[in-house]
């Protein structure tokens, strides 16, 4: 199965898609299970494929080995005349947000590594936020920080910071036991979030440009042989 973890060299791209109608989410999730079981390209490690749940959109997660391989992909025939276009007809956004992962803390419980897999019940946040390039390292780093007390929140399993190669995002994938409880966390009153999470969270929306986020749930993957 998939893994998110720091320093494994890996390039993730998110293919996330904003889509209209639930009818057409079905339809992208659909066609990317096509495409999944059928990758066999140069540096492909694996992808999952989510569905959107909060409002309909989807999010695959690629692994690639390299930029270059990444790349090779991009600039396939079949990739730009066939792909593409089939995806810009369904979906209303589409964004392929290219990222490494910076940070990942999970929880005791759920061992050391976050797992990406349709075999779990994960109630995924993916949020993406936008940022200056000449202020994502500030980001990154004030947000991407050990949060033991996180442990005790009901809920909680894990979350990952990931930086845009680009510069212009830092992404946070995070995985809870249902909505529910990631509710609860969301909207906890700030008074009972640590000063230092405060004072972040305060910082982190000053450098922001932009906010997205979407739940998901993993419903197909497959990882190179």
């Amino acid at each position: 199965m998939p893994f998110l973890a720091p320093n494994d060299g890996f390039v993730n791209v998110f293919n996330l898609f904003e889509i209209a109608e639930p009818e057409g989410q079905q339809r992208v999730v659909d066609e990317m299970k096509k495409i999944v079981d059928t990758a066999d390209y140069p540096g492909w490690i694996s992808s999952t494929v989510h569905e959107g749940l909060d409002t309909p959109g989807t999010l695959n997660c690629v692994q690639w080995r390299s930029v270059e391989d990444l790349r090779a992909r991009y600039a396939g025939e079949k990739f730009k005349k066939k792909t593409v276009p089939l995806f810009d007809q369904i979906a209303t956004s589409t964004r392929l947000l290219q990222t490494e992962v910076a940070f990942s803390q999970v929880h005791p419980s759920r061992g050391d590594v976050v797992e990406i897999s349709p075999d779990r019940d994960d109630y995924t946040v993916f949020i993406v936020l936008g940022v200056d390039p000449e202020q994502q390292k500030e980001l990154l780093e004030t947000v991407a920080q050990p949060e033991p007390w996180l442990f005790d929140v009901p809920g909680y399993r894990s979350h990952t910071y990931l930086r845009g190669l680009d510069g212009t995002v830092v992404c946070n994938y995070a995985q809870w036991d249902s909505k529910e409880l990631y509710d609860a966390f969301h909207t906890m009153p700030e008074e009972q979030r640590p000063s230092d999470v405060r004072a972040a969270r305060v910082r982190a929306r000053a450098l922001a440009t932009s906010r997205f986020a979407n739940t998901f749930r993993a419903v197909h993957t497959r990882s190179a042989g």
